[in-house]
């Protein structure tokens, strides 16, 4: 049974409502219908159904509306914050039910140009104006609709002081002017002003918007997802260049001699763009058969305007290059049902008329030294090793049908080897 105007619902309840009723605070769509949220009284005016809970309204952000928030978290895609005021709503500082205080920002929704990490253009408890985007089922919100929106407030990570705008270098928009630190944050118009917005406020511009990072930047970005202040070096930042204290070292795994600066780079690799066949450098080695791409690549992959030709391209690169890597890969056989009385030379002998051979090995009991019946043989050839199984299988050798195929170690299975009873 659905509840109507005048009914006290709890959440979950049913509640009836026409198409000319629209669904307001404490009330949600569902495909079941509409159903509420919160416990409370249900009241209708000008056409709007919502939930009234005694003696105050629910404080619920809503999609579209404008929030000041606190970075509570920091993740490799998205910046977490907890929302503290509903700007432009009464009393929307009180609190806020605790399903609906936090909102996601992905990296995507910072501002027009390409962030690889969310702590590239944000920090813990920097304070920030976003717009919320989606309700249900978690809340997203977004700081590049308008120059409003984006960080109002910061501090320094290493000393804790007010950070000052700067335009004194491209890409580092805020300095400190206690230490050594600079940074960029997507900033707002209000940056440093308050949370009122000034008329023709210029802060916004130097988020560089839809310009590519300046070299000297572009070696402090996240681009592997990660970020130091994410690692448990975030205890111990003394600026942009630190040396790691050894307790910190020990935990990464790290020894002691090799400490290292936090400006240093990692290791690059030389590669070729799998899409557009450009020199490339990646801070990883390159597993053959997977996507490597260019920052202009990847740039189009994220936005959606690569082109169905240039992925179909890009697909049988990466075909070919898989099939190269199995080949010379080689494979490994697994031969069951072997006469007690063959040796390996009598199996190199046989399988190495299909091609060349990395090894031949006959399993044998460890106290008497025997043979168990069955061998292993690498060949430095799939296509050999193939070949192999398909003319050797259940063909008789040393008065016995041996039965040849490929081991489960071979492919990278669990390696559990198949046991064969002798007959």
């Amino acid at each position: 049974m659905s509840a109507s105007a005048g009914d006290f619902v709890t959440p979950g309840t049913r509640v009836l409502a026409d198409e000319n009723t629209s669904l307001g605070e404490g009330i949600i769509h569902t495909d079941s219908g509409p159903l509420a949220l919160l416990s409370g009284k249900l009241i209708v005016e000008d056409g709007v159904i919502s939930v009234e809970i005694p003696g105050s309204t629910a404080n619920l952000p809503k999609v579209g509306d404008v929030v000041i928030g606190q970075v509570n978290r920091l993740n490799a895609k998205t910046a977490e914050i907890r929302i503290l005021h509903i700007e432009g709503k009464e009393g929307g500082g009180r609190d806020i039910p605790a399903l609906k205080l936090f909102a996601d920002i992905y990296v995507t929704e910072f501002v027009d140009r390409y962030i690889p990490s969310a702590g590239d253009a944000m920090r813990s408890r920097d304070i920030v104006r976003a717009k919320i985007t989606q309700f249900e089922p978690m809340l997203k919100a977004s700081t590049k609709e308008d120059p409003s929106f984006g960080v109002i407030h910061a501090i320094c990570p290493p000393c804790g002081a007010i950070l000052q705008k700067s335009d004194a270098e491209p890409d580092f928009n805020v300095t400190c002017k206690r230490c050594d630190y600079k940074g960029y944050r997507v900033l707002s118009s209000s940056f440093g002003i308050g949370y009122s917005i000034p008329e023709n406020s210029d802060i916004d511009v130097l988020n560089r918007p839809g310009e590519r990072w300046s070299e000297q930047a572009e070696k402090n970005l996240g681009h592997d997802g990660a970020r130091p202040y994410l690692s448990p070096l975030a205890d111990f930042r003394r600026g942009v260049n630190h040396q790691i204290p050894s307790s910190v070292a020990r935990q990464l795994g790290r020894n002691k001699s090799n400490d290292r600066s936090r400006g240093q780079r990692r290791e690059m690799h030389k590669t070729t763009c799998t899409m557009c066949s450009t020199s490339t450098e990646v801070p990883f080695k390159p597993t053959p058969g997977k996507p490597i791409r260019c920052r202009d690549c990847m740039n189009k992959v994220n936005d959606g305007t690569a082109t169905k030709e240039e992925l179909s391209a890009e697909r049988q690169v990466l075909k070919a290059a898989r099939s190269e890597m199995l080949e010379s890969s080689g494979v490994k056989l697994f031969v069951g049902s072997i006469s007690w009385d063959a040796n390996e030379d009598d199996l190199r002998k046989l399988f190495s008329t299909f091609g060349e051979l990395k090894d031949v090995h006959i399993a044998k009991d460890r106290e008497t030294g025997k043979s168990r019946g069955f061998a292993f043989i690498n060949f430095s050839s799939l296509k050999d090793g193939q070949k192999a199984v398909k003319e050797l299988d259940g063909t008789e050798f040393h008065g016995r049908k041996i039965s040849v195929q490929e081991s489960n170690e071979s492919r990278g299975g669990s390696g559990n080897r198949r046991r064969h009873s002798r007959k």
